[in-house]
Parts: structure tokens; C-alpha cells; sequence
């Protein structure tokens, strides 16, 4: 009986967290938007002694940063809402005093990222594309998309290092678009799940 209660229990948490209300929505955006800048800032010490032996600049704490809005994307389903995480990433970035240097265009570092990844996680769900497919392609994308800005506005590296650049973010974006993946799948068959049990319960 005890235990039939604590599985209602969590039953009914999942359903209030994960119900697709605007505010439940909402809510989850800016856990993950906090999450992305904490995580990106935490990882930065050791991602620079990566990134500073292979001569470049960067392309591992962002595709880590990125992979909270796929995650967010693929939990809510909304559309745009990466680029709205994007924008609201800028405004605590600068609220931390992390303003880069890219000085003005900065805002546009965070929202191109987020627009790519909006347009990816448009793309309908089927036999062939799964949400999971979709996460993985978009953190990559994204991550890609980051580094490319990144380097006209700021580095305008050479060929070779530019190259190695996006190696590194191509793979950093994989390795966290297969997390952002299976963390959104899961999410996303547990709502189909508690949805389903529900209606078996009326």
C-alpha cells in the first residue's frame, strides 16, 4: 500500500512537472537556462587545457552549454524556444559579468546557436528522425554554428587550426547531443507513459 503510494506520488509530480502548461514550460526553460550557464562555467578550466593543447580557442564548454536548450526543446516541444533560452543565457551572462569578448554582438553568439537549433527540432518526427536524432543533430549543428561565428567575429584563424576548431566542436556537439537525446527521450516516453496510465486510472 505504502509503496502504491509513493508511485502516486511520483506519478502525480511528473504529470504537474511535465504537463505542457506555459507555466510548467516556463519553469523548466529557466532551470535549464541556469543549469547551461553554471555547467559552461564550471567546465571552462578544463575544457582551456584541452583546447589550449590542440593551439585553439574553444568548442567543448559551449556544445555543454547548448545541450541544456536541446534538452529544454525537446522536453517542451515549443517552438523557438531555444532562441528564447538564448536571449534569456545573455541576460544572466551579463548579470555574472561574463561579457566576452565580443563585445556587442555577443547576444548574437547566444541566439544564432539557439535559432539553429529551433529550426533543427522543427523538422517532423518519423520512422527515420526520432527526437532523439533530432537532439543529436541539433547540438551538433548548434555547436558547429557557434564556433563559425566565434571565429569571423573574434579568432579568424587559419585554415588548419580553424579546422581542428570545428573537429572539436563537431565532436563535443555529438557527444552532448546523444545526452540531450536520451535525456529528452526518456522525459518524453515517461510523460507518454504517466499519460497513458492515467487514462487507464479514469
Amino acid at each position: 500500500m505504502q509503496e502504491n503510494n509513493t508511485v502516486k506520488k511520483k506519478r502525480a509530480l511528473v504529470t504537474t512537472l511535465f504537463d505542457g502548461s506555459l507555466k510548467s514550460d516556463i519553469f523548466i526553460m529557466l532551470v535549464l537556462c541556469f543549469a547551461g550557464v553554471f555547467c559552461k562555467k564550471m567546465i571552462n578550466p578544463f575544457a582551456n587545457t584541452v583546447t589550449d593543447s590542440l593551439h585553439v580557442p574553444g568548442g567543448i564548454s559551449t556544445a555543454i552549454a547548448l545541450m541544456f536548450l536541446v534538452v529544454a526543446s525537446g522536453i517542451t516541444g515549443r517552438k523557438w524556444c531555444a532562441s528564447a533560452m538564448g536571449l534569456a543565457q545573455v541576460v544572466m551572462a551579463l548579470a555574472l559579468g561574463s561579457m566576452g569578448s565580443m563585445g556587442l554582438l555577443m547576444p548574437l553568439a547566444y541566439l544564432i546557436p539557439g535559432v539553429v537549433i529551433d529550426l533543427v527540432m522543427l523538422i517532423p518526427e518519423n520512422r527515420i528522425i526520432s527526437l532523439m536524432g533530432k537532439s543529436f543533430i541539433a547540438n551538433i549543428a548548434s555547436s558547429v554554428s557557434a564556433a563559425l561565428f566565434a571565429d569571423i567575429v573574434v579568432f579568424h584563424l587559419p585554415v588548419k587550426p580553424l579546422v581542428v576548431y570545428l573537429c572539436l566542436a563537431t565532436v563535443s556537439g555529438a557527444i552532448c547531443g546523444f545526452i540531450a537525446g536520451a535525456v529528452s527521450s526518456s522525459i518524453d516516453k515517461k510523460k507518454n507513459e504517466e499519460n497513458e496510465g492515467d487514462g487507464k486510472d479514469e
